[in-house]
Parts: C-alpha cells; structure tokens; sequence
C-alpha cells in the first residue's frame, strides 16, 4: 500500500498581491480587446483599402499583439511567483 501525497496548505494571496493580480488581469483584457478589433480592421482591409492602408493596419495589429503578449507573459511571470500563495 502506498503512502498518499501530503495536502499542502492552502495560502492565500496579501491585499498588495490581489489587487496586482487584478491589475494584471484587466491589463489583459482590455489588450484583449484592444487586439481583436485591430485584427478584425486588419482583415476587412485586405478587400476593402490600399495598400499602404493595410500596411498600416497591419503595423497596429502587429503594436497591439506584441503589448498584448507583454501584458500575458508578466501575468504568467505573476501567477509563477505566487504559485501555492508565497513569493518564489
């Protein structure tokens, strides 16, 4: 018979930690939705505007993807730190 893992304690996150999980998170979504209206001009441009136009459509897609995935990667990076409730 094998022994069974150790519940570990459940912790939870300081007021500071909450309210910059928050912050991340709606970092996220309004880059969210910030991204999928640029992608979406984007694409209706390819039928509908010159080519230097869609250019810089694409210029804005490509801002609002890469600030974006910024936004995701330090949510990550924060979820990361405070994996299990404490600081790494």
């Amino acid at each position: 018979m094998s022994a069974l893992p150790r519940a570990t304690p459940l912790r939870f996150l300081s007021r500071r930690a909450r309210e910059e999980l928050g912050a991340l998170q709606e970092s996220v979504q309004e880059l969210r939705v910030y991204r999928n209206a640029a992608l979406r001009i984007f694409v209706a441009s390819r039928h509908a505007a010159t080519a230097m136009a869609q250019r810089d459509f694409w210029l804005e897609f490509s801002w609002a993807d890469q600030e974006y995935r910024i936004a995701v990667r330090r949510l990550a990076e924060f979820c990361f730190e405070h994996r299990e409730g404490g600081l790494r």
